[in-house]
């Protein structure tokens, strides 16, 4: 199937001797390679597919990769491939080597949720900011690959040392809990590794080969595991484009792209510069505006799907004009082109910029659909039935015990829980074991004593089942023993209550059909849905509707019609990365939004704006003026700047259109 590939697609596929950087420019086909080359391995190059492992950074990513390897390749002979995300991975590998990091195989992945709370009792606030701060920072400490100690020894301020003694409460009470966050999923394989030789040499062994996906957005522990998994030999694809590097706020390191010219010398780079997207004026704006970024590597997106429609810039009067532009404009284009509403897609740096536009479309009747709204997992309905998942898969997971003992209520009240609470920590033991011991008895009422021993029985009945038994029917089992349903009913209203029962049925379902498939059992299913941040199969039918998203969350995907709102100064750029020295990042989100368009891009920006319920004249975003003026239609203040007039030939075609629109719609 190689010849379907362009040449340097080809050569990316067939290079396996040594270290190799694949720079793949926006809608290059990069995905395309990697699953091709998977092929190439196994079919050609003698590899077993089980010692080839392919990582990307979400699970949409991983899925479709899958799928892709499984379309043109016999599954039998993909037997043990690995196709996971970076911390499927390192789940992977904790799970094999658990003892050797002091984790027995029934350990925890705590959510953010969790980790919020345990930082709050840490630092005695319940100011959602400072602890918000006070996790992130310890995010990126962990990230960056900083041990407690190391950060005790760095800090600079009474402020840094603060934090660095609540990180290391914070893992010691991980520890406790048998339990791990998501970025010690990355940072403790890296450890182990570190420190024991031939585990890392079993790890090698097993996994010959590596195909790293959106390389660029690697933080510096990823790197590590990378490095070690690889070893001196360098046997790796690494697939990215530092002009998509968008993550330095979440740890990633575009520098990674850098190092690996120093760390393996022997580094064959191969640039994939055909874009099988966006017309060619859209690609022209791209690489105009990117090209005022300093470069790590040159390259020039280019394609042969003609020129296509100029780039709009549009000065709107302010957000209110600008949403209702946007709706109108989409409308009109839609009765003209004959397209569909799921052609288009609005873009904007921030979350809050969606509001107006969104009541805009409601206004005009044009369905929508944010995306990045609430995770599945993150419903209240479900985080319960997982809390009782995760206590029966971990009994020293305390965040679980509490919210599986208070859901349904078992008159068991707040004096009860802190009294066991402070018997556990006294004793340096786990919520669960606290309720055994001789002396809480005498702490607590009779009928609260007796309904904690219960319930603690009832778990351990459901445990000593959980590793022999069905998973689904173990689960079916359980919510019908804790009559989860009444209690829905009991404590809401009854629409509200029968939609929660819905989702919890549709967990059920899902769970019983994934761990009938894979042979899971509720333990294995319980760590591997710590894991997932979307329940899979829920986009199934994607519907016909506008897509709202942020620049963020927009990259990877692509759309027939962009408009790209909000381009000013303060927005995009962002102030905070203005006064931070970040515009490079942000040019680069820039040049993401303008490459997420196929055929048509419009980009608007407000002559005011309504900041803190007060009305200020805004600037149109730098961005807009390292736009090419030839490739552009401008309306507004920055026509005095540069003036495109639309050619004859461009005018007639869009009244050719407009009347054989009406045409079609008269008849």
């Amino acid at each position: 199937m190689l010849h379907t590939l362009n040449a340097p697609q080809q050569a990316a596929v067939r290079h396996l001797d040594g270290p190799l950087l694949v720079l793949a420019g926006a809608g290059s086909g990069k995905t395309r390679v990697i699953t091709q080359k998977i092929a190439y391995m196994v079919d050609q190059a003698g590899y077993d597919a089980r010692h080839i492992a392919a990582i990307t950074f979400t699970n949409k990513a991983a899925r479709e990769m899958q799928e892709r390897v499984h379309g043109i390749m016999d599954p039998a002979r993909l037997k043990g491939l690995i196709v996971s995300t970076f911390h499927s991975l390192g789940l992977q590998i904790i799970r094999t080597e658990h003892a050797a990091l002091g984790y027995k195989p029934r350990f925890s992945i705590l959510d953010a949720a969790d980790a919020m709370k345990i930082i709050s009792d840490i630092i005695g606030s319940t100011d959602k900011d400072e602890v918000r701060g006070t996790v992130g920072t310890i995010s990126r400490l962990k990230n960056d690959f900083m041990s407690p100690d190391a950060a005790m020894l760095n800090a600079q301020s009474d402020g840094e040392l603060r934090i660095a003694r609540a990180y290391r409460a914070y893992q010691d009470t991980l520890f406790a809990y048998q339990a791990v966050d998501f970025d010690d999923l990355i940072r403790l394989p890296v450890e182990l590794f570190e420190r024991d030789k031939d585990i890392l040499t079993k790890w090698q062994l097993r996994l010959r080969y590596l195909l790293i996906d959106e390389y660029q957005d690697t933080n510096v522990c990823q790197y590590k595991l990378v490095k070690q998994l690889t070893g001196f030999h360098g046997k790796f694809t690494a697939v990215g484009d530092d002009d998509q590097s968008i993550y330095a706020w979440r740890g990633a390191n575009v520098e990674n792209l850098a190092l690996l010219k120093e760390d393996f010398p022997r580094l064959e780079v191969i640039k994939l510069e055909q874009n099988y997207r966006s017309t060619s004026r859209i690609l022209k704006a791209a690489n105009a505006v990117i090209s005022n970024n300093p470069k790590l590597f040159e390259k020039q997106l280019w394609s042969e799907l003609g020129i296509g429609d100029p780039i709009a810039v549009v000065e709107m009067k302010d957000e209110e004009h600008e949403a209702e532009t946007v709706a109108m404009r989409i409308l009109a284009h839609k009765f003209e082109m004959r397209t569909k509403f799921s052609d288009y897609a609005i873009l904007y740096r921030g979350n809050h910029q969606a509001r107006i536009i969104e009541s805009q479309l409601r206004n005009h009747k044009i369905p929508y659909q944010i995306s990045g709204g609430q995770s599945f997992f993150d419903k209240a309905e479900i985080k319960d039935v997982l809390g009782y998942l995760r206590l029966i898969a971990n009994e020293n997971d305390d965040p679980a015990f509490i919210r599986a003992v208070t859901t349904p209520k078992r008159g068991v009240g707040n004096v009860t829980l802190e009294k066991l609470g402070g018997l556990a920590a006294e004793r340096k033991i786990s919520l669960f074991e606290a309720v055994h011991l001789p002396s809480f008895e005498t702490l607590v009422q009779p009928a609260q004593y007796e309904a904690l021993q219960t319930f603690c029985a009832f778990i351990n009945r459901i445990q000593g089942r959980a590793t022999r038994e069905p998973a689904g029917a173990l689960l079916k089992e359980l919510l019908l023993a804790i009559d989860y349903e009444t209690w829905l009913y009991d404590s809401d209203e009854p629409r509200p209550a029968e939609a929660k029962w819905k989702n919890v049925l549709e967990l059920v379902a899902w769970f019983d059909k994934r761990a009938e498939e894979n042979g899971d059992s509720l333990i294995d299913m319980t760590q591997k849905i710590a894991l997932i941040t979307l329940l899979e199969g829920r986009e199934e039918e994607a519907p016909d509707a506008v897509r709202l998203t942020t620049l963020h969350a927009s990259k990877g995907l692509e759309y027939p019609h962009v408009f790209l709102i909000g381009c000013e100064e303060g927005i995009l750029p962002h102030q905070q990365s203005i006064d931070g020295g970040m515009v490079e990042e942000e040019r680069r989100l820039m040049y993401v939004g303008i490459t997420r368009a196929q055929r048509s891009l419009t980009i608007s920006y407000c002559g005011k704006r309504k900041r803190a319920g007060e009305w200020q004249i805004t600037e149109p975003s730098r961005f807009l003026l390292e736009l090419p003026p030839e490739e552009i239609r401008i309306s507004g203040r920055l026509a005095g700047k540069k003036n495109v007039v639309v050619s004859k030939e461009e005018g007639k075609a869009k009244l050719a259109n407009l009347l054989a629109g009406l045409g079609s719609k008269n008849g």
